[in-house]
């Protein structure tokens, strides 16, 4: 009798957990090394011509981003395309009948922007659009977007946790793709930054006695000092002004506030899951810019004690990759379970950080664990 109650009382323990099932990337065929910028002309905020020559400008940006080269999809491609070949590889790699998802939510920025027309195009919603392309014709397969800055994929996993965990839903399709190549302005030397790319991650609902997947989760927005530090604007190039709007930011301000917060929400994170950065076996944090990354990481580890922190606990793409926004996280977590990254795995019960920061601006950070 006893040994039944101790029976019944674990599985009454029993609680619900997303765990990735499987995931999927599409990496954009077009690889843009930094010469391709030789000729261009930048200009500044104030429509000035910047008088230094493009090779002074690539090798100083180079050096304070650690971007030597990024991709760029070809010119029949939008954000919707590339986000459904992801999610098609998500889905293989998970074996899943594509019809039992029940939320396919696809974060974005930009929507779908062809080659020759820069006009965002976001109706019907990019989800909906991937659904369609999966042919998925179950009408309980949720699909809507989520636009939220870089931190948008890590986000949709957050929400997609949420929906599991009150048991309405047992299955989610999470994407994050853009196309920053069509919305940057070739006269800002900030355009060298950006890249196209898309990633995708099947979450699914388990029950387990211990913890597993999505541990904890912690999300920040700040808007009232910070919402238009990425904005939308003319070209610097005073020939171009009115006739488009690109993506524009302030990177100075960006990179303080990085720094000041985002360490502190990873940190809240961790504790949350009653971890010790010790515990955390890779922290996949969103590739934006190498310099700022590491020196966030540097402030994390600082938080917790530590002068110094392993290389190999934080895998960069940025150097061949660029920064993809949405993409570079779930991208960075596909390149590395599908072995396709030197020196770098992940294993059955490790545990791993995903963090972002961006337009918003918004900073999050999950704390997963991978089943053993």
């Amino acid at each position: 009798m006893l040994l039944f109650a101790k029976q019944t009382n674990t599985q009454m323990q029993k609680k619900i957990y997303s765990v990735i099932r499987g995931s999927g990337k599409y990496i954009p065929t077009q690889i843009i090394p930094n010469h391709y910028f030789l000729n261009s002309e930048f200009y500044d905020e104030q429509g000035t011509e910047i008088a230094s020559n493009q090779q002074e400008i690539i090798n100083k940006f180079e050096k304070i981003t650690g971007i030597k080269e990024r991709r760029y999809v070809t010119d029949d491609l939008v954000a919707s395309d590339i986000g459904y070949f992801a999610a098609k590889d998500a889905l293989e790699s998970s074996g899943i009948d594509p019809e039992s998802l029940d939320y396919i939510i696809f974060a974005h920025n930009f929507g779908d922007i062809t080659a020759s027309n820069k006009h965002t195009d976001i109706v019907p919603s990019l989800a909906s659009r991937v659904k369609h392309k999966l042919e998925i014709i179950n009408p309980k397969t949720i699909a809507y977007d989520l636009p939220f800055g870089c931190p948008g994929w890590v986000q949709g996993m957050i929400q997609a946790d949420y929906f599991l965990k009150s048991g309405d839903a047992k299955r989610a399709l999470v994407i994050g793709a853009d196309t920053l190549s069509r919305i940057c302005d070739p006269h800002d030397r900030d355009s060298m930054i950006y890249a196209d790319g898309a990633g995708a991650t099947i979450i699914e609902a388990v029950e387990s006695e211990y913890p597993v997947g999505i541990l904890t989760h912690n999300t920040r927005s700040d808007t009232i000092e910070h919402a238009f530090e990425l904005w939308m604007d003319d070209s610097y190039n005073p020939k171009y002004s009115g006739n488009e709007v690109y993506l524009k930011m302030y990177g100075r301000k960006l990179y303080n506030y990085a720094l000041t917060h985002v360490p502190q929400t990873v940190k809240d994170s961790i504790d949350k899951a009653g971890l010790r950065i010790e515990d955390i076996d890779k922290i996949l944090i969103h590739q934006a810019n190498e310099k700022m990354d590491e020196a966030i990481i540097q402030r994390l580890f600082k938080l917790y004690g530590m002068k110094s922190y392993p290389k190999e606990k934080v895998p960069m793409t940025i150097s061949w990759l660029g920064n993809s926004s949405v993409a570079t996280v779930p991208t960075l977590l596909d390149l590395i379970l599908k072995g396709e990254m030197d020196g770098q795995q992940i294993n059955p019960g490790n545990q791993v950080v995903f963090a972002s920061v961006g337009a918003g601006l918004n900073i999050n950070s999950i704390v997963y664990k991978f089943p053993e």
